[in-house]
Order: structure tokens, then sequence, then C-alpha cells
């Protein structure tokens, strides 16, 4: 099981504009592909669990923290399009990918784990 700390961000909809406009989502998901490089993340092709930590927000109370660390994230952002940006980051082609398993939990700081299907 490997851990990476590094925000989980999610792939945003894109058109063809934002090859030359700098929308804010857009920078903070080529941000999260560098950063995914830069940490040499890879995946096999099948029998993986990424599981995504998101950072609990700041206005939240220390109680509700401690009792919403490791609790599932059932909010935006979805699960697929995490999974779709970790993938686009790591993979040219991300066809050949036939099998994994995707969570998100709550956490204090974001990471993101990688570990294998049991």
């Amino acid at each position: 099981m490997k851990t990476y700390a590094i925000t989980p961000i999610p792939k945003p909809r894109m058109t063809q504009r934002d090859r030359w406009k700098q929308r804010p989502p857009v920078l903070r998901y080529r941000a999260f592909c560098d950063e995914v490089r830069l940490n040499k993340i890879s995946l096999p092709d099948c029998g993986w669990h990424v599981t995504f930590v998101l950072p609990m927000p700041a206005s939240w109370s220390k109680k509700k923290k401690t009792e919403m660390a490791g609790k599932p994230h059932q909010q935006k952002p979805d699960k697929d399009n995490l999974e779709k940006a970790l993938l686009d980051a790591i993979f040219e082609d991300d066809c050949r990918i036939w099998d994994g398993r995707v969570s998100k939990v709550w956490g204090e700081t974001g990471q993101i784990i990688i570990g294998e299907t049991a």
C-alpha cells in the first residue's frame, strides 16, 4: 500500500476554449496532473484499490472533524471524476484498464492511497 500526500482533484468538464482560457478549475486539474507525474504514481492494468482522502472543510468544528474522519465521502466531487483525473494523469491511453476499485473518504488532509484488491 502506497500513500501520496496529494489532494485529489476531479476532472473538470473541458472545452476547446480551455486550451487558451485560464479557468481556475482547469488550472487546478493541470497542477494535480503535474504533481501525480512528479511523484511517479503508477497503477497496474487491473486489481488495484484507490482510496481518495478528501480534506474536511476548515469551517467544521473539531467535534465534527473527529466524528467524520475516515467516514465515506458522499457528496461532490463524484468518485468517477476523481478516478478519471488520476487515470488521465498516469496513462497516455487508459483504455487498457479493465478492473479497479475506487473509494472516497473524509480525512484531515488530502491523500491518495493505492493498494491491491483482495
